[in-house]
């Protein structure tokens, strides 16, 4: 067994920067935790109410450092970034184009930080970093041959025109009163609620959706784009074939049914937009000063890009995947029984196969 370190690794391909690095490596250049994936403490029995009070409210946890962050986003967007409800009762090329030039510009800024700090710059090396690989260049599978504008082609012209497409349709229902408006004022309690519910919802939503796009014709089709990217980097979470694009952002039809505010559902669009940067940015944490650094990274859907089928779910808040037996925690243990399951769905499809002859 690897030995876990605690020092900075020695060779890097950029400029160095201290860090108390944690984890293992393995002889293939892939990155570990020092633990076994968890959880958080919710929907737990026996219940752990201290333990789930500690992550809501603790760091890090559902607030803190990154809830709270999505949450304000949406609200300053709407507060000086997003046109009146009254100017967006009729579909006018003017709001539209609005709307989603500031789509654009709002993920080229956000993804963009983390692909300049992370990979261009270079400025922690391959510290926190999933696998000590870079992203590819001069290969076939991505356009242009180039793993990095590949994924900006997708982001820019599949993500964002579907993202801005719910947006400005779900704007005008509201606009012109055909789904159900909750005000601020009248209902502030609901209000917070809802904003709370919101990452719970997307991770429902996302959980079936990745799931069907296992599914063997539409993976063939249409989700192998997405994992061309086994490598990721911060622009390869929007990379999605257009199709996808259609049902990875129809979790913000919800707000069409349930009382919403506009906030809300661009906190649900917005959170679909932003979290994928840092989840797909290949790194752990992000060294944001010398010595100071911030969990960023997902290992959990690191390991989904480099098993496939497993970890299906999203922000891991509900324990999605180890309901339905997809749960890998990055042990041997996990690939074991992992392997297992592949090995016993290929023998039943031999089996089933072989009655058909």
């Amino acid at each position: 067994m690897i030995a876990f370190t605690r020092s900075i690794i020695a060779r890097r391909t950029g400029p160095k920067m201290e860090t108390a690095f944690e984890g293992k490596r393995n002889k293939r250049g892939d990155w570990a935790p020092p633990e076994p994936l968890r959880y958080a403490p919710i929907l737990e029995w026996p219940p752990r109410p201290l333990a789930l009070l500690k992550w809501v409210f603790g760091y890090p946890g559902f607030f803190l450092p990154w809830g709270i962050f999505y949450m304000v986003v949406p609200a300053l967007i709407w507060l000086y970034f997003t046109p009146s409800l009254e100017s967006m009762k009729t579909f006018d090329i003017g709001w539209v184009s609005y709307i989603t030039i500031r789509n654009l510009v709002l993920i080229l800024l956000w993804a963009g930080s983390w692909h300049a700090w992370l990979f261009i710059k270079k400025a922690q090396g391959t510290d926190w970093k999933h696998t000590n690989r870079w992203l590819a260049r001069d290969n076939p599978i991505f356009l242009f041959r180039n793993q990095t504008l590949d994924n900006l082609f997708w982001t820019i012209c599949a993500a964002v025109p579907v993202w801005s497409a719910y947006e400005v349709l779900t704007m005008w229902l509201f606009a012109n009163g055909y789904i159900p408006f909750v005000s601020i004022t009248e209902h502030p309690i609901y209000f917070v609620v809802l904003m709370c519910l919101v990452p719970l919802i997307r991770d429902v939503h996302y959980y079936t959706v990745h799931r069907i796009s296992h599914w063997g014709p539409v993976y063939r089709w249409v989700h192998y784009l997405h994992h061309n990217n086994v490598n990721v980097g911060p622009f390869s979470g929007l990379a999605m074939h257009p199709l996808e694009q259609l049902w990875y952002w129809s979790g913000a039809v919800i707000h069409w049914i349930i009382p919403s505010h506009p906030i809300h559902v661009l906190f649900h669009l917005q959170h679909a937009a932003l979290t994928p940067a840092p989840s797909h940015s290949g790194f752990e944490r992000v060294v944001l000063i010398e010595g100071v650094g911030v969990k960023t990274g997902d290992f959990f859907h690191f390991l989904h890009h480099k098993y496939f089928e497993c970890n299906y779910g999203g922000d891991g808040i509900l324990p999605l995947d180890r309901w339905f037996g997809t749960f890998h925690d990055g042990t041997e243990g996990a690939r074991t029984r992992m392997d297992e399951r592949f090995l016993a769905r290929a023998a039943q499809k031999a089996a089933a196969e072989g009655d058909r002859t």
